[in-house]
């Protein structure tokens, strides 16, 4: 066996979103929201505070089950499952909030793996050669998917000890320790200096690139998501307002009005749009 040996080798499948509605005690969260990620590309999902984005994610990822509608991963319907048979089928989330700082790198990124192993809990325990041999093989798989996301370095290292950005790209490794073929993103560069983001940044395009990932994303910065994605569909109060590529999406009139509370030209001949591209609906560049 090797280490790539658990890898998923499906062909990739859209991940379709069809008139999904989120109610909480009569609050309407998502409201006949719609869109679909095609495969191999970079798909965000922004909108102002409040817009229903993580409600969105959480649908997606199965902890939240919605009022009507259906996500589908191509054959398969994902609107009632628990997340652990979601992300079984190759859909993996990281969280907006860093979820452990206990353990190395490496004993986080072997939790990843911990639902590929194939050996069982007693050969585990037993430490029969298959299960050592399974063992060493997802140890250095982890130790891969550390290099891809710049995490090599620190393998070793106690994740307590590490800086901010990089105890959040563990986060992401821990995600693609998994094998997915669909990665959701909640804010990965949320609480980052810029020099952090754009490391965060390059590490996605490079896993994108090297795994021929589907990445769907939500995040606040702007310059991220420009530089980042192939589509953005925009959310307000709930509702899909604008879909297409990013710079249709920072022209978009009904996108500048939610950010900004405007569509107009100003003074100088400059629009709205230009502050939306460089910043102006998030934190920043990246």
């Amino acid at each position: 066996m090797t280490a790539r040996d658990t890898t998923r080798t499906a062909a990739p499948h859209a991940l379709e979103v069809r008139d999904v509605t989120v109610r909480f005690a009569g609050l309407t969260a998502l409201d006949d929201v719609s869109f679909t990620v095609a495969p191999g590309t970079v798909h965000a999902v922004i909108g102002p505070n409040g817009a229903g984005k993580s409600t969105c994610f959480n649908v997606l990822s199965g902890l939240y089950r919605p009022a009507r509608g259906a996500v589908r991963f191509g054959s398969a319907d994902l609107t009632r499952l628990a997340p652990h048979r979601i992300a079984a089928l190759g859909i993996a989330r990281t969280f907006q909030n860093i979820v452990t700082t206990q353990g190395t790198v490496a004993d986080n990124l072997m939790l990843g793996r911990h639902a590929l192993s194939r050996a069982g809990f007693a050969a585990s325990a037993l430490r029969l050669p298959r299960a050592v041999r399974e063992q060493r093989a997802h140890l250095a798989r982890a130790r891969e998917i550390a290099e891809l996301t710049g995490l090599g370095a620190h393998f070793d290292t106690p994740v307590a000890l590490l800086s901010y950005g990089d105890r959040k790209r563990v986060e992401l490794a821990r995600a693609l320790c998994l094998e997915p073929t669909v990665l959701l993103l909640d804010e990965p560069v949320a609480g980052m200096n810029a020099a952090e983001r754009a490391r965060t940044a390059e590490a996605v395009r490079h896993v994108r690139a090297e795994l021929g990932l589907t990445v769907l994303l939500v995040e606040h910065d702007m310059g991220l998501v420009m530089r980042l994605a192939d589509e953005v569909t925009v959310l307000d109060f709930g509702k899909v307002i604008a879909h297409g590529t990013p710079d249709e999406v920072r022209r978009d009139p009904e996108v500048l009005r939610a950010y900004l509370g405007t569509g107009s030209t100003d003074g100088d001949g400059s629009t709205d749009a230009d502050t939306v591209g460089t910043g102006g609906m998030g934190e920043g560049a990246a």
